[in-house]
């Protein structure tokens, strides 16, 4: 494989930024809302930004320098003189909005009436949330870590969440809220957000209860074979044991006769379709189905 490689400490950060921000996507949309001193509202995204811990609940977003003139924005100063903000997450249907109220509007504009958004009170610290928004976490701020003092300087603000609202109609059955639903927003770079709904979503099965055997691990012919591509390998190799002899021989009986009757007489077309269902298999989630056509080539 080539590569194209770049050196950091070479580069400007007109030149670097947006190589970070094209590279790293998509990234969450922290839509912070702070107050001053005098209590006027600020609202502003940052995609620098994501949750660390559970316990204590700990986000961090980065209101940086910006890089044309190395001024710093008002969220920052806002968070210095009053260590608040709600984090609020941006769905596709305020995406807009959002956008809307990221530009440089003078100190004490209020971004919630530019973009045309509800403000509604907090239950534990003094900004207001943003009442579209699918997900809502007000914060206080525990410190504030400058990274720099030069353009694009990160500054990080790291925040002990104290409540956390979820709009109702974004919930399911058990407590939990339902990704479809959510409808989320993610940050690339230029121009570009990416929308966490429909087919962009899909699930990826986590060998949480054991660790699974390995690519390593798997048949040779399996491993080198074209029906499989690295994440179809990934899927096999992410089961902790196999199907039982038994198993595999009633999957043989029931699902696979034909194939094998066909193709009694050709042992390589017959294994190639084999490998062809199992991939089949994994496309559509069902592993275990997958891993009992493998093993049926070889069984009594």
């Amino acid at each position: 494989m080539e590569y194209v490689t770049f050196d950091p400490q070479a580069l400007d950060v007109r030149t670097l930024h947006p190589l970070l921000l094209d590279g790293i996507a998509p990234r969450p949309i922290a839509f912070a809302s702070t107050v001053d001193p005098e209590g006027r509202p600020n609202l502003a995204p940052f995609s620098f930004f994501n949750v660390f811990s559970a316990n204590p609940p700990v986000l961090i977003f980065s209101p940086a320098r910006r890089g044309k003139d190395n001024t710093t924005k008002h969220t920052l100063e806002n968070v210095l003189r009053v260590p608040e903000v709600v984090v609020n997450l941006v769905d596709h249907a305020m995406v807009e909005a959002c956008s809307l109220a990221s530009g440089d509007f003078p100190e004490g504009v209020n971004e919630f009436e530019k973009a045309g958004l509800t403000a509604l009170p907090s239950e534990t610290i003094r900004p207001p949330r943003v009442a579209e928004s699918p997900v809502q976490l007000e914060c206080r701020v525990l410190r504030v870590d400058s990274l720099g003092d030069g353009p694009g300087a990160g500054q990080l603000v790291v925040c002990e969440i104290t409540r956390i609202h979820y709009r109702a109609d974004v919930m399911r059955e058990g407590g939990r809220p339902d990704a479809h639903a959510l409808d989320l927003v993610g940050r690339c770079g230029g121009n570009w957000y990416v929308r966490a709904s429909g087919d962009a979503l899909f699930e990826v099965a986590k060998p949480l209860a054991a660790p699974g055997i390995g690519v390593d691990s798997l048949p040779y012919d399996v491993r080198k074979s074209p029906a499989f591509d690295r994440n179809a390998l990934a899927q096999l190799a992410a089961v902790s044991e196999l199907p039982d002899e038994t198993e595999v021989n009633e999957h043989k009986l029931i699902e696979l006769s034909d194939l094998f009757m066909d193709l009694e007489d050709d042992a390589v077309a017959l294994e190639k379709a084999l490998h062809e269902r199992a991939a089949a298999s994994l496309r559509r989630g069902e592993v275990r189905d997958a891993w009992l056509t493998l093993l049926a080539f070889n069984a009594g």
